[in-house]
């Protein structure tokens, strides 16, 4: 029996090498506890079900043996533990053959259940990366440091992407400084094409009515589900990527403009989370852009350093890492999560904006992740773990091998600097620089103190009073915290009480 879970969608997949029609079985089963243990966006709970359903419907095309659970099956338990075991004592099968899952607690069900079932288990490595976790263990054991960048280059020399005669194309391994650009007063370009369209087919509104009727209170609407569900889709959203958006990406890929959550960015991370794409045509596809003159190296570098390099590395440091650490807390944050995170209800635009349409459409792109989102939760002082839980439910890409890497160690600092080198943390003045929001705030990001004091440029200052200790140790946050002798003892006890103020209205709803 091959059992393939909501996030292993993958034709290639080596649970499937073997299989033979006559006597093989393909299980899957959709559980509602999946969408309820944390609290998913309605747009993440019918991706992940419209896509299991296609992938289930071309499997049976293709002449698989298929049993597949569906959320409203009767006697459904909605705990996919449960469903395993109730699939092991039904078909008894003579081994369960199944690749790496993407999630540790996941595998842990897996081992127990097959374990518990006295069914052998043939655990396969999964071959739609481009390393394996023992590679990235191996090479983890023999750096100090584990640094993306590094990591990244032995990637370039693996597979010989962007290389020439065992050199980097351009003579230069990361063109991240030519990839910072903002849009200036005019904003993105009058022409700029929405992203690829998928209309849903039958397939997926029938999902969306099955989710809205169980899920009726989760976050986030359906109203604008176009995500591509198929192989075949997800083909054409690369194709559509790499020709209209892909030339300005690198240029842009770190801007931020009001009522556009797309801009140049690809939307295919889910895409390939699911493994309905593989990550190899996408490289393929960008190198390929860039060798015949259709896209500039920087763009063409910065978006391959994203799959071939980040998301290959965040995958080795969740593995390596698990499960101590979703315990990580190095900066001792213990605020709990405001609840503009679910509703957006805040004078503050650049929240408004990026949590309205994350609510809206179950997607924010990464820099606005990253600069908006989780700098407010750091500077905030959120546990890592509340805000962990709350990028895992409300994006349609998450899935937590990337995810929370991404958040506890890159975005929280939770991990102490394993991944990172140094806090990302910045005042409202970064988001004036990258965006427009601040034009349409009351609130003014060169201010800390005061009725029109920016909130993020008084948690900033905040942030580097309480961790000055820690933080002048860091060789990379030096600078910042030096520019704490500019404040007097009076300016640093109205920061502070500021801070204070701000987290005691935001605790009432007040923000």
């Amino acid at each position: 029996m091959v059992v393939i879970f909501g996030d292993q969608l993958d034709h290639e997949s080596n649970a499937l090498q073997g299989f033979d029609p006559a006597h093989d079985l393909v299980w899957m089963a959709e559980a509602a506890g999946e969408s309820t243990h944390v609290l998913s966006h309605k747009v993440r709970i019918a991706y992940f079900l419209s896509s299991m359903r296609h992938f289930a419907e071309e499997l049976r095309d293709r002449k698989y043996r298929v049993e597949y659970t569906k959320l409203n099956a009767e006697n459904n338990s909605g705990d996919l533990g449960r469903e395993l075991e109730t699939a092991l004592r039904k078909f008894n099968p003579e081994r369960v053959v199944a690749v790496e899952p993407g999630e540790y607690r996941i595998e842990q069900m897996l081992l127990a259940t097959t374990k518990q079932a006295g069914t052998p288990l043939d655990l396969r490595p999964d071959g739609h990366f481009y390393s394996t976790r023992q590679e990235f263990a191996n090479w983890a054991k023999t750096h100090k440091q584990l640094r993306m960048e590094f990591f990244y280059r032995e990637m370039r020399k693996k597979t010989g992407v962007l290389m020439e005669q065992g050199e980097p194309v351009g003579g230069r391994w990361n063109f991240d400084v030519e990839n910072r650009g903002a849009f200036g007063k005019t904003g993105p370009a009058k022409n700029l094409k929405p992203p690829h369209h998928c209309p849903p087919d039958k397939i997926t509104r029938e999902v969306i009515n099955l989710v809205n009727a169980t899920f009726p209170s989760h976050p986030g609407s359906l109203a604008h589900f176009d995500l591509p569900v198929t192989t075949a889709q997800a083909e054409a959203a690369l194709k559509d990527f790499v020709h209209h958006h892909l030339p300005d990406f690198g240029t842009y890929q770190d801007a931020m403009w009001t009522d556009q959550p797309f801009l140049y960015h690809s939307r295919l991370a889910g895409a390939m989370n699911l493994k309905l794409l593989n990550p190899r045509r996408v490289v393929m596809a960008v190198e390929d852009a860039y060798q015949r003159g259709c896209a500039p190296l920087a763009a063409a570098e910065g978006f391959i350093r994203q799959i071939l390099g980040w998301r290959e590395y965040i995958r080795g440091i969740y593995w390596t890492q698990m499960p101590k650490y979703i315990d990580s807390n190095a900066l001792h944050a213990t605020e709990k999560l405001p609840d503009l995170y679910w509703d957006a209800k805040t004078d503050m635009e650049c929240l408004r904006q990026t949590v309205g349409h994350t609510l809206d459409y179950g997607y924010a792109h990464h820099i606005e992740r990253l600069m908006v989102l989780g700098l407010y939760s750091l500077l905030f002082g959120v546990d890592p773990v509340e805000i962990h839980k709350w990028y895992l439910a409300i994006y349609w890409d998450a899935v937590e091998w990337v995810e929370m890497p991404n958040v506890i160690g890159m975005s929280q600092f939770a991990d102490g600097g394993l991944m990172s080198s140094k806090p990302y943390a910045a005042s409202g003045k970064y988001i004036a620089r990258m965006s427009n929001f601040c034009r349409n705030c009351r609130y003014k990001p060169d201010e800390s103190i005061g009725e029109d004091a920016c909130p993020f440029t008084t948690l900033y200052w905040a942030f580097l009073l309480k961790h000055e200790k820690i933080l002048s140790k860091n060789p990379r946050m030096m600078m910042q915290v030096r520019n704490l002798t500019r404040l007097d003892t009076g300016k640093r006890k109205a920061i502070q009480n500021q801070a204070d103020l701000h987290r005691q209205q935001t605790a009432k709803g007040s923000y």
